[in-house]
């Protein structure tokens, strides 16, 4: 499937994910500025915050309650569609999402 990240400087960089692997891991791979994931995917740093394109939001689906609690500990100003991108995995409806990276 296909991702594509808006950078804060409004570059977009595109890249084909594997299905199964979280959004986190695949920004990780490709050097997606202001996507670090320092925790590895464990949902304890928020360092893979990115606020999901609004026409996406409904497919991607909500935080639950510790995702929701860490987005408040984000550097970035959260925003209504904020997730953690290593709580979203890519599979085949999400194909052509768009992600944006906030400023931080």
């Amino acid at each position: 499937m296909k991702v594509t990240w808006i950078l804060p400087d409004g570059a977009e960089l595109t890249a084909d994910v594997a299905e199964g692997l979280s959004l986190m891991e695949a920004a990780v791979a490709r050097n997606v500025p202001g996507v670090v994931g320092e925790c590895g995917g464990n949902l304890s740093c928020a360092t893979c915050h990115v606020q999901v394109a609004a026409d996406w939001a409904d497919r991607v689906g909500g935080p639950d309650d510790f995702e929701d609690a860490m987005l408040d500990t984000v550097e970035a100003a959260r925003g209504a569609t904020s997730r953690l991108s290593c709580q979203i995995r890519a599979h085949a409806d999400l194909d052509g999402l768009v992600l944006i990276v906030p400023v931080v």
